[in-house]
This record gives structure tokens, C-alpha cells and sequence, in this order.
């Protein structure tokens, strides 16, 4: 049996405008903060922790996907549009304010306050 992931850690310009935003759209749970973290919870206890950088660290962005129920998707999606924020098809963003329907699910492009990429999918790729 391989290891179980537990937590990460996200690199935010602002920590807690980034949690929220995240507890938001995954409709995750704020949990336990300590330090510099800004933490949340998602299903089976997975953390993400969220703090800036050391000074004169650039944020790099990353690609997290999540895995969501339709409902969730359709929740998702609708705040996207209501926020005015940009969303996409595609990882290349050529398709805007679309969504997609690849791997026998539905899926979405969008950033986080910080610029990481962040994907929900309905169905997982394999």
C-alpha cells in the first residue's frame, strides 16, 4: 500500500484571502491556523496550508486538480460567473467561460488569487 497525502503547502501573496477563497469553491473547511499558515481541511482530512513567501521568493504557479460532484461542479462553475472571474475549457485558456466534457465527465479551468492553476473534474482521468 502506497503512503496517504496529508497535507501541502500553498504559496499565497495573501494567505487568508487565498483559504477563503479555496474554502469557497472545493467548499472546504477552515480548520486549526498556526504561524504564518492559513489552513483549511478537505474530505478525508487532507490539509492545505497557505502562507507568503520568504521575501524575494516568486510564487511559481502549480497545477492542483479536485475531484467534485456534479452539484458541486454546478455550484462551482455559477460562482465563477457571479465573481466575474475567468474560467476555461482548457489548459491552454483558449476557451474562456466554457467548460468541458472530457474523460466521461465535466471539467474546469480557473486561478486562484495567488495564479495556480486549479481544474475540477466530476470524474477522475483514469
Amino acid at each position: 500500500m502506497s503512503a496517504t497525502f496529508n497535507h501541502t503547502i500553498i504559496a499565497a501573496a495573501d494567505p487568508a484571502e487565498s483559504a477563503q477563497f479555496y474554502v469557497d469553491f472545493l467548499e472546504a473547511e477552515h480548520t486549526q491556523s498556526w504561524g504564518v499558515f492559513s489552513n483549511i481541511t478537505l474530505s478525508e482530512g487532507v490539509m492545505l496550508q497557505f502562507a507568503a513567501p520568504p521575501p524575494a521568493y516568486k510564487i511559481l504557479p502549480v497545477h492542483m486538480a479536485f475531484l467534485c460532484t456534479d452539484e458541486h461542479f454546478d455550484r462551482a462553475v455559477a460562482l465563477l460567473d457571479e465573481r466575474g472571474l475567468d474560467y476555461w475549457a482548457d489548459p491552454q485558456r483558449a476557451r474562456l467561460h466554457e467548460t468541458n466534457t472530457e474523460h466521461g465527465g465535466r471539467g474546469v479551468y480557473f486561478l486562484d488569487p495567488s495564479g495556480m492553476y486549479l481544474e475540477l473534474i466530476t470524474k477522475p482521468y483514469i
